[in-house]
């Protein structure tokens, strides 16, 4: 009986540990993040491929970012550039807004195309739990997911990786 329960548990061992390799094996791989904003979708992505999905809140404004403080999330190619440890949003990683065409963009209107734009978490806050901002569309033009959600993408995501934002 014993030899018996010791296979059980070996067997259990091994199925665990292939699964937690299979696991950080496909998330090691993410070349790129695609952010839907019509869905209110992030996904990890390996050659044209989705690893992973997960729901996002970004904006307050609907439409692509016109100029600094327009509360509009930015729409077109970047890359993760730089992470960090905020005190207010957990994790955040840091998008390369603003590329070519949003700096040519501030130029024609005159208008400084602001920055700071970053994948991050959600507040610590007391009085309004996490589920609450994950229901809407609370930011000032950054991407925002739950805590859990990421830890996941800050674990899986490489600096430098790129990251597509479509309307």
């Amino acid at each position: 009986m014993r030899v018996l329960c010791f296979a059980v548990f070996v067997l259990s061992l091994m199925s665990f540990a292939n699964s937690a390799y299979s696991t950080q094996n496909t998330m090691a791989t993410i070349d790129k993040i695609l952010v839907v904003k019509s869905e209110r979708k992030l996904h990890l992505m390996h050659r044209d491929t989705v690893v992973k999905s997960y729901r996002v809140s970004l904006g307050k404004k609907s439409g692509p970012k016109q100029y600094e403080g327009d509360q509009r999330t930015p729409e077109g190619i970047y890359a993760i550039n730089w992470r960090k440890h905020s005190d207010n949003f957990n994790l955040s990683m840091h998008i390369s807004y603003p590329n070519a065409k949003d700096v040519q963009r501030s130029q024609e209107s005159g208008l400084p195309p602001g920055g700071m734009i970053m994948l991050h978490g959600t507040p610590n806050d007391e009085e309004y739990p996490e589920w609450f901002f994950n229901t809407l569309d609370w930011t000032e033009g950054c991407i925002a997911l739950t805590n859990p959600d990421m830890k996941e993408v800050w674990e899986a995501v490489q600096d430098g990786t790129l990251i597509e934002i479509r309307p």
